[in-house]
């Protein structure tokens, strides 16, 4: 059973967690601007794990994530820095592609799991749907991703990658089309909190073809997503598990 707290406390609460970890964030921050060393990665039982950031962000947000996924050194966890630079989420797509077939080759396994926060979810997920990366990808879990477009922050739509994140755009609407056979489980993590996402629904994914699940969180903003103790731990059961053979769209119980 999901606890919810009363509206009001709630979100104060959830205000005040983003707050501190902005600023936490902004400390690690520098940390994470270069690209990490590739190195060579340990024998593992788990399919390896791909970190993907989000818009004007960069590895160093996973830092509690990643630590908690290669806890028990079952799985290999590494982050993918992709160009500050990127004007179209497609492109980032198809870099991702070739990242992917160079974790598989020097990890061994033939699939891998992709962990996107906000940006970094929906340009995992053009790869899975659109660019093939279903028969290699085992698991799409994304976190606060705007699968349907925001409409948050309207001054921003200078940006092209921002104007791919707006409902109706030419990027959505390729993956709203049919996607039939598409392999991967997509699991998505949303929050009524989250005030990037507007409205917040727009984090789920609402997609017939695909094995879906949305699962919602509550207390919990757009920036605490991959750094909140409570998600971080339902991320790891989701790429613990096994994978049902068939998931509907469907809404998990919510995460306290």
């Amino acid at each position: 059973m999901a606890l919810f707290l009363p509206v009001s406390g709630a979100a104060l609460r959830a205000g005040a967690l983003e707050v501190v970890v902005l600023g936490g964030h902004l400390l690690l921050y520098p940390s994470g601007v270069r690209q990490e060393k590739v190195a060579a990665a340990p024998p593992a039982t788990r399919p390896p794990v791909l970190l993907l950031h989000g818009f004007t962000d960069n590895r160093s947000v996973f830092v509690l994530l990643r630590r908690a996924l290669g806890a028990d050194g079952l799985r290999h966890v590494e982050a993918y820095n992709y160009s500050p630079f990127t004007r179209d989420l497609r492109v980032t797509a198809r870099h991702l592609a070739r990242r992917v077939e160079e974790l598989r080759e020097r990890t061994g396994q033939e699939r891998v799991d992709l962990v996107g926060h906000s940006l970094g979810g929906l340009i995992g997920r053009y790869y899975v749907q659109r660019l093939g990366g279903d028969t290699l990808v085992r698991t799409l879990v994304t976190l606060g991703t705007p699968h349907c477009g925001t409409r948050a922050a309207p001054f921003m739509n200078a940006h092209p990658l921002v104007r791919q994140m707006r409902p109706g755009s030419e990027v959505l609407a390729e993956l709203a089309e049919p996607a039939p056979g598409c392999a991967t489980r997509c699991v998505a993590f949303w929050s009524r909190f989250d005030r990037v996402m507007s409205p917040a629904e727009a984090a789920r994914i609402e997609h017939p073809d695909l094995l879906a699940e949305n699962v919602q969180v509550t207390g919990i903003g757009h920036l605490a997503l991959p750094a909140h103790p409570a998600v971080i731990a339902a991320v790891r059961r989701t790429l613990d598990g096994p994978v049902p053979a068939a998931v509907a769209s469907t809404e998990t119980a919510a995460v306290a």
